[in-house]
């Protein structure tokens, strides 16, 4: 798993830096997760008719509007509880800090994609038209996408996320993009292969 050797001695120094006095003085856990492919997918609709696909099929997600006028959302699913082969993150844990990391394959339509991020529900056996416009549970601020991250890994913060996925005790972080609201224009496409590009979930734990 990437940067695996790097965050190990992340962790390391957390673990040095927490005996140093002051605040909570518990040592802190760096866990990591990819997304699971095979649930990981995007749903697109298009004068009421929704697409769904899904991931394991064409190995990205993507979201924004696409040049035929259809709105896509992209979703994506880390379990919390070691089941894909990755770190579990224990019911009881207090995060720290939370990211995911993407490799972003292409960027279309506008100078920059302002996006959402929600933690949002949806099923693991499939998505659903439904799951296009489900009311989430909490949105973190906007962001842009921007064409210097074309062919690159970007890392975005879900600290906020993460912090209630873990308040609900959801046994999956699971988490839709889509274009914001204020934006006429943009599409971004995301690597979802099984290789080395595929979304990594990192959070801090104590």
């Amino acid at each position: 798993m990437r940067k695996i050797r790097v965050l190990g001695l992340v962790g390391v120094l957390a673990l040095v830096l927490a005996g140093c006095g002051g605040g909570d003085n518990r040592s802190t856990v760096i866990a990591q997760t990819l997304s699971i492919q095979s649930v990981d997918g995007d749903i697109g609709l298009n004068g009421g008719t929704y697409s769904i696909s899904q991931a394991n099929v064409t190995n990205n997600v993507v979201f924004g509007i696409d040049a035929g006028g259809s709105e896509f959302r992209a979703f994506l699913d880390f379990p919390l509880d070691g089941s894909n082969g990755g770190d579990a993150i224990p019911l009881d844990a207090a995060i720290v800090s939370a990211d995911i990391e993407v490799f972003v394959n292409d960027l279309s339509f506008a100078a920059s994609v302002p996006t959402l991020l929600d933690l949002v529900p949806f099923p693991v056996s499939g998505l659903t038209s439904a799951d296009f416009d489900s009311t989430p549970l909490l949105t973190r601020s906007p962001f842009d996408f921007l064409p210097g991250d074309v062919n690159n890994f970007v890392r975005i913060d879900i600290t906020s996320l993460m912090a209630e996925a873990q308040l609900l005790g959801l046994s999956n972080l699971q988490l839709r993009f889509l274009l914001d609201f204020s934006a006429a224009a943009g599409f971004v496409e995301l690597d979802d292969g099984a290789g080395a590009r595929a979304p990594l979930l990192t959070v801090e734990y104590r």
